[in-house]
């Protein structure tokens, strides 16, 4: 796993600074990686977290501590060039009784961080990489032993393949055959149970997301013309954020901003977030999931989003690359099941039924 993402995801060479960043629990890939990117010639920085530290610090920070971004951090994004995020922590509901003010507090003063990150990939100065290690929580999330959630993870990212890279090329192949394809179309109309959701993506860039920015992926994404979203639509699968689970969501659009937002839980916490600011109450993105090594839910959002034969819509922010200009300090995927039912139009032309392309 780790040396699928040196050399194929991060694509590492000599001189490169990688910023490693993940909790201690995930020790054993951090080593795996740390040695992988040495021979490769980078220089390695390591950030690792322990059990509890971001909940305490949300619990005791003032305003004002939640809103400072130490300078240090400030120079580490203008100097990597390569970042390797590795989830897997103690406890995926540890931040589930703060409170969203502070949690929308703290995004906010990171959002510049992030939109600095976000340019200098654009500007081709800097490759990221976000995974996944196996960990007793993110297993019981998933409803698996940690044997069975080990299996499913290295599954995902064909690490248990004999040739992991070639795996990735293979798919990145299949994709871009879609990308083609639907940068031909000018309007998508999606219908399903309780869903009849309408938008504009003329104009706006596909993306082959190939296993390098998400390891693994697996989808194909775009934003969506900012006013043009339109109609309702309902997630079957929960949706979780900051450690809290909403289920039973169903939005309804108008002229791209969401008008009514209800929930079977959690309601009151998508409202908030919803409020977050003026760019949270649209979509930034609209993608069909393609990975068919993914197939079950597990409430994490690296895999679940790229579960094959569905499609994910995101409230808040764009990603540049794509097009888009809606600003936010969340992106929240949001996942639609379309594997037993329901299809999408491209222009009028039946073009996905039943969670397959036509």
């Amino acid at each position: 796993m780790a040396r699928t993402i040196v050399d194929y995801s991060l694509a590492l060479k000599p001189g490169d600074l990688l910023r490693i960043e993940a909790s201690a629990l995930a020790q054993p890939l951090v080593l795996a990686a740390h040695a992988e990117a040495t021979r490769a010639g980078a220089h390695v920085l390591t950030r690792i977290s322990l059990e509890g530290i971001g909940e305490s610090f949300l619990r005791h920070a003032s305003d004002e501590q939640l809103a400072c971004v130490p300078e240090s951090e400030r120079v580490e994004t203008e100097t990597v060039t390569a970042r390797l995020a590795i989830g897997g922590g103690w406890n995926n509901r540890s931040l589930s009784g703060i409170s969203p003010d502070r949690l929308a507090l703290q995004r906010k003063a990171r959002a510049p961080i992030a939109e600095r990150m976000m340019q200098r990939r654009l500007n081709g100065e800097l490759r990221w990489c976000i995974t996944q290690y196996p960990t007793n929580a993110s297993a019981q999330d998933a409803e698996m032993s940690l044997a069975e959630y080990e299996d499913f993870v290295f599954g995902a990212c064909f690490a248990d393949r004999p040739d992991p890279i070639a795996e990735w090329q293979s798919l990145s192949a299949v994709q871009a055959g879609l990308v083609e394809r639907l940068s031909r179309v000018r309007r998508l109309r999606v219908e399903a149970r309780d869903t009849e959701l309408e938008l504009a993506v003329e104009n706006r860039r596909w993306i082959n997301s190939d296993g390098k920015a998400n390891f693994p992926s697996g989808e194909v994404f775009t934003a969506p013309v900012e006013d043009s979203v339109n109609g309702r639509i309902r997630f079957e699968f929960p949706a979780v954020h900051s450690g809290r689970m909403v289920t039973g969501i169903n939005l309804k659009f108008k002229d791209g901003r969401v008008q009514i937002a209800q929930a079977e839980s959690g309601e009151d916490f998508l409202k908030a977030m919803i409020a977050t600011d003026a760019g949270a109450a649209a979509l930034g993105e609209v993608a069909f999931g393609t990975n068919a090594g993914i197939q079950r839910f597990t409430r994490n959002i690296l895999f679940d989003e790229k579960i094959g034969g569905t499609m994910h819509f995101a409230l808040g922010a764009s990603y540049p690359e794509c097009g888009g200009r809606n600003k936010s300090a969340i992106h929240w995927d949001l996942i639609k099941d379309l594997r037993t039912e329901g299809r999408v139009l491209a222009d009028g032309e039946l073009i996905y039924e039943q969670g397959k392309f036509k």
